[in-house]
């Protein structure tokens, strides 16, 4: 049996020692297009490499994906992050957690995953192309013809796709009779024009509540201001929620921020109301408000008011204002910027078209799929990475062993 893999990331390697693995006896080949092998794995985690994340119970794990939520539930009962920890184990890599629950190598290094991977190809014998472009595949039979670039073709008896968001697997997909979902970005921060909060870039908040106007979409968490707009985990799990509605209005929306979300709107209304009464000549400054100083001078600003106002000068009208401002702050968003080096898409191969218990295609028999070339995608924080295991983990199980 020869098996190849189309794709040299993450799912496409993991398939690729998974297939191998299962049936030493098969010939399994994998190629990749470029000079480069795991080149997302390489600058993940700002090279660090973030595996995975410690999140175990596959209902809980499958929150973390903006589609494929509901298809994601079985493969993660199959194979999840415990899993992936204890594959790595076995090899000698021990991946260690961080506050936030993101997995890294302990040696803070994607060498290390690389090498484990490059190792572990060369002891099971898995053969590697690499600069091999393929250009067209076609069913004869049952067999696969793979035209490639300046090469000779490649038959195939199974075929396994992971090439990721790249165009040319989502055009061999459509020639083997798959629906493509418009893949459009996800997982960027929000640019905001004329952006009035630049001068205290860098500012951080631990829980705010954002959400786009007009929607069902929001998202809680750590939120953080930079010289365009927002990032930090709150905004980037908006965007990759709401990626699909967000491309639909070419990246113009109402950006609502809630900064203090232990209070209510009114309860934060008596609570400056009876500081006014209790304590007219306190300036406003001095309120007891948590969050940084320097965000809650921009914000008083906002509200048409000044910070070293007394309370005393403020109307019922004035602190309706700054209420509304601190719970209610509207920004508008216009445009985006990608979160660092990871490129994540949404959009990606019909799910209804591919069995999830062996990610085999159901209209193209022999032929699996594994990764981002999938219209799954999830949130930033070893998740990405977790569906790129765990569809070619069983992708490359089914391929080698139905």
């Amino acid at each position: 049996m020869k098996i190849v893999v189309i794709g040299g990331g993450a799912a496409g390697f993991f398939a690729a020692l998974k297939a191998k693995e299962s049936n030493t006896q098969a010939e399994v080949l994998l190629i990749e297009s470029s000079a480069k092998l795991l080149s997302k794995v390489k600058i993940s985690g700002g090279g660090r490499c973030n595996v995975t994340h410690a999140c175990f119970d596959p209902k809980i794990l499958v929150q973390n994906y903006p589609r494929g939520k509901k298809e994601l539930l079985g493969p993660f009962n199959r194979f999840q992050p415990k899993d992936t920890i204890a594959w790595f184990e076995k090899r000698g890599i021990k991946l260690e957690v961080e506050k936030d629950g993101r997995m890294f190598p302990v040696t803070d290094s994607s060498s290390t995953i690389i090498n484990c991977f490059l190792n572990e190809a060369k002891k099971l014998n898995v053969d590697i192309l690499t600069l091999t472009k393929l250009v067209s595949i076609e069913k004869k039979k049952d067999k696969f013809q793979l035209s490639i670039k300046n090469g000779s073709p490649i038959l195939a008896d199974r075929v396994v796709l992971a090439t990721g968001s790249s165009p040319i697997g989502w055009e061999i997909a459509k020639i083997l009779g798959h629906k493509i979902n418009d893949p459009v970005p996800s997982l960027f921060t929000f640019n905001i024009p004329s952006f009035q909060l630049t001068s205290i870039a860098g500012v951080s908040v631990e829980r705010a509540k954002i959400s786009l106007k007009n929607t069902k979409l929001e998202q809680k968490g750590p939120l953080l201001i930079t010289h365009w707009g927002f990032s930090g985990p709150a905004a980037l799990k908006l965007s990759a929620f709401g990626a699909r509605f967000l491309a639909e209005n070419n990246y113009k929306a109402s950006l609502v921020i809630d900064w203090l979300i232990d209070l209510s709107l009114t309860e934060l209304q008596n609570q400056i109301e009876n500081e006014r009464i209790s304590h007219p000549k306190k300036a406003l400054k001095n309120l007891q408000i948590p969050l940084p100083k320097s965000l809650l001078k921009e914000l008083y600003l906002r509200a048409s008011l000044q910070s070293d106002q007394l309370l005393r000068s403020l109307n019922k009208k004035d602190i309706t204002r700054l209420c509304e401002t601190l719970k209610q702050d509207v920004y508008e968003i216009h445009g985006k910027t990608t979160n660092k080096d990871e490129f994540v898409t949404c959009g990606g191969i019909k799910l209804s078209e591919v069995n999830f218990k062996t990610m085999e295609s159901k209209l193209c028999e022999n032929l699996f799929f594994c990764g981002e070339i999938l219209d799954i995608d999830g949130v930033t924080g070893g998740f990405n990475f977790q569906n790129a295991w765990t569809t070619g983990w069983i992708a490359g199980k089914s391929a080698s062993t139905k």
